[in-house]
């Protein structure tokens, strides 16, 4: 349940549990460290090298009905998470100290789990909110409503969070940014093609059966229905589009809170912060503001009967997932069966498990890292970082398209990364967190009130480098352009990552390009904006500056002729970010591989030289199975490629691929020398 406010880190991919126990490692299933079975030799490699690589593990592993897309992340947390499902369900079979930690997760499981008592209670658990909603009588109400829901729910017409100022990143600000939408992208409001209006269709539905679910009749659910899609649609028709909110400068309006009324829209501002929480400040960054100054006039000029039934669909929808099997059910069919074409709900112990390890990260996380996490698994990761922040350093060095100039600020930059690997030095304080017997959404609003007041109370106060935006159970990396820093969680330290007992081709090809391309986030067209102490400012020489343009063009353009599914094209400049860090974590594992013993000798393991168990362990990562309607959903909201296209469309514009597999222009993944690209 772990709320992610907007935060312009770059993660690597999408997250699941994991670890592997360092404790019982006799009782551990083997995992081999490359597993011929997983590639499907039939293949022709120059053609499809994805099917190549992954085929045999697709084969092995068809999509299960629960998931809209199966790949070996998913294989490696159901795993996982029945480990993770074991510890916490022995939390709850014993009474704890009231307020230990080991109270609070035993509890919130019990209570997740506990399909009685949710079904009984039916929408009780929400019904002081609603009424709380139902007794406005004016346009102040709708204001304080606003403020004040997004505390524990999702924000009603635009978003408000603090953190770094982007030109003083010392400092924390409060910002602004559009938000508002149910279907969380603008395109399904916007877009006229069939999918998308069937998806309106569907949600529509799912608002009203919702709306009813929570005891409205129906003509008041089918008019509630009518109002939220109608308010939200005016929203995303002044959203910026995806492309734009990955341009720094167009994300950056810093004013006196003062000129809001003048710059942003006529507005109670202060009755709104004071709502929210939000008091005691002078400046704030409006991230987008004609989508600000669309969503205050909403406010200030809709029915109050349709703002009251945006702002009970706020409430319902955030707690559908935490109350009876009708909601969930009803949320499945829409945001499960229709837009990911999933076919079964994920069953309750892994919904719960879930909820508990975002209601309290870090503190199941202290629980992983001390049963799960071995230590000579960070020491070994700490010089594997160090040697390819050595080797990007040498590229940059042999640019021969950038001036000594920007190389010398490129490699200051480079050389204040901050590195952070495994855990925290400090964990998070849950003290003040209270986990009570009385409804299960009740501790959800407590948790996510908690987490709200935690990030509300770093208005005006200095950013503390030291804290982590992913708990280190979770499968994944990040980069944060304004602390600088890469972070490396402890769950994606391992298999099919990271393998203790591998060889450098299978550790470097995997959790080598891992660390290069969090490194070239730092380096890709939104970092290579942000200074060495993460500040938004110009670094570069204009000449430089429009070499790099040109050359971040060449995968802009190569992707955009990606076709997905049939007649439905990747978005080169949408993804172009993470192509630069795939296309960057490449280059700087593999030349990193060529300094290791193995690769100097060139030893066949399995029939396949260093060089090729390289690029196949890469492609290994990405092995799954996905469903069309997923194939369409990530197309439109996901700045990563898909699996497939992170391979065979990534892979075709590294040189020593083409070596190592001796491709030809025989090939039909071939592109000539002078046409690829050729950036960091």
């Amino acid at each position: 349940m772990r709320r992610i406010y907007y935060l312009p880190i770059a993660v690597f991919a999408f997250a699941t549990f994991s670890c592997k126990d360092k404790t019982n490692t006799e009782k551990t299933e083997e995992v081999k460290n490359f597993d011929i079975a997983n590639l499907d030799t039939t293949a022709i490699l120059g053609n499809d090298f994805y099917q190549y690589a992954t085929g045999g593990w697709a084969k092995a592993n068809p999509i299960k009905d629960e998931y809209a897309r199966y790949g070996s992340f998913d294989q490696l947390a159901e795993k996982n998470q029945e480990q993770v499902k074991e510890i916490i369900e022995d939390l709850g079979k014993t009474t704890h100290k009231e307020g230990s930690i080991e109270q609070k997760i035993g509890d919130l499981f019990a209570m997740g789990m506990d399909s009685v008592t949710l079904n009984s209670e039916g929408a009780k658990p929400i019904a002081s909110e609603l009424d709380a909603i139902k007794s406005a009588t004016n346009v102040a109400d709708i204001i304080r409503l606003a403020g004040e829901i997004r505390r524990y729910a999702n924000s009603p017409f635009f978003g408000l969070y603090v953190g770094a100022d982007d030109k003083n990143s010392s400092m924390n600000l409060v910002q602004l940014y559009q938000g508002g939408l149910g279907l969380g992208e603008r395109d399904y409001y916007v877009a006229q093609d069939s999918t998308s209006i069937a998806l309106r269709k569907g949600y529509q539905n799912l608002i009203k059966v919702q709306f009813v679910n929570a005891g409205y009749s129906e003509a008041e659910g089918i008019k509630a229905a009518d109002a939220v899609l109608k308010i939200e649609t005016a929203l995303a028709q002044d959203h910026f589009k995806k492309e734009d909110t990955r341009k720094p400068e167009l994300n950056y309006h810093k004013m006196k809170v003062e000129d809001l009324n003048k710059s942003v829209g006529n507005f109670d501002w202060t009755a709104f912060f004071d709502a929210a929480g939000a008091k005691g400040f002078t400046e704030l960054n409006v991230s987008q503001v004609k989508p600000i100054t669309t969503a205050v006039k909403l406010i200030q000029t809709l029915p109050l009967d349709e703002s009251k039934a945006y702002l009970s669909w706020c409430v319902i929808n955030s707690a559908a997932s935490y109350l009876s099997d009708e909601f969930v059910d009803a949320n499945f069919d829409f945001y499960g069966k229709q837009l990911t074409g999933r076919k079964v709900l994920q069953p309750r112990w892994k919904r719960t498990v879930r909820t508990v390890d975002g209601a309290l990260s870090e503190a199941v996380g202290q629980m992983y890292v001390a049963k799960y996490f071995p230590a000579e698994a960070k020491d070994r990761m700490i010089k594997l970082v160090k040697n390819l922040q050595e080797t990007l350093g040498e590229r940059i060095n042999n640019l021969s398209w950038m001036s000594d100039v920007t190389k010398e600020k490129a490699q200051e930059k480079l050389n204040a990364f901050t590195v952070k690997i495994g855990y925290p030095d400090k964990w998070k304080d849950y003290s003040t967190l209270e986990i009570k017997k009385d409804s299960y959404w009740a501790n959800i609003v407590r948790a996510s009130e908690f987490d709200y007041t935690e990030m509300i109370n770093k208005i005006g106060k200095p950013v503390d480098k030291s804290e982590w935006h992913m708990p280190p159970q979770m499968v994944n990396a990040y980069y944060n352009p304004t602390t600088n820093e890469i972070c490396f969680p402890a769950g994606i330290l391992q298999p099919p990552f990271f393998y203790l007992d591998a060889d450098d081709a299978v550790n470097y090809g995997a959790i080598g390009v891992v660390i290069g391309h969090e490194m070239s986030h730092g380096f890709d067209d939104q970092g290579s904006q942000y200074d060495k102490d993460g500040n938004l400012a110009n670094w570069w020489t204009a000449d430089d500056s429009k070499k790099f343009t040109e050359r971040a063009q060449v995968l802009v353009q190569h992707f955009n002729k990606i076709e997905v599914l049939p007649n439905v094209f990747a978005n080169g400049e949408f993804t172009l970010g993470e192509n630069i860090g795939d296309f960057g974590g490449l280059q700087i594992a593999y030349n990193a591989f060529e300094k290791t013993e193995q690769a100097k000798t060139g030893d066949q393991i399995d029939g396949f030289t260093p060089a090729q168990r390289f690029f196949l362990s890469y492609a290994g990562v990405w092995a799954g199975n996905i469903r069309d309607e997923e194939v369409l959903r990530l197309t439109k909201i996901d700045p990563h490629s898909l699996g497939k296209w992170r391979v065979n469309g990534t892979l075709p514009h590294i040189n020593a691929w083409y070596e190592a597999f001796n491709i030809t222009e025989k090939d039909s993944l071939f592109i000539p020398k002078e046409k690829r690209a050729d950036i960091w």
